[in-house]
């Protein structure tokens, strides 16, 4: 594995410094932006995520309610002929799957 290169140290005025050349300079910008950008990537990522992490609940708590004439089987496995009930049904395999 190649070694990493150890920075030139240099003191300025009394204080020390780091010398890039600059090439390497202008690598440590362009990296600088990529990670720049790539941050506000995972934050917007994460936005969506807690966003669907809420309409999920919505739609879960909106589900939970039986309705009237329906046979509601708390067995995921069970035939469930209510929309309703198949929609609470994968919400809770994911849920389980997810955890």
């Amino acid at each position: 594995m190649a070694r990493q290169p150890q920075p030139r140290r240099i003191t300025l005025g009394g204080r020390e410094a780091v010398a890039l050349t600059l090439e390497e300079y202008e690598q440590l910008i362009a990296s600088r932006r990529q990670i720049g950008g790539q941050s506000a990537r995972v934050r917007a990522l994460g936005q969506r995520v807690r966003q669907t992490e809420r309409l999920l609940d919505d739609l879960e708590t909106l589900l939970a309610a039986t309705p009237e004439g329906c046979e509601r089987a708390d067995d995921d496995a069970a035939d469930v002929t209510c929309l309703r009930c198949a929609i609470a049904a994968l919400l809770r395999r994911h849920r389980d799957t997810a955890s």
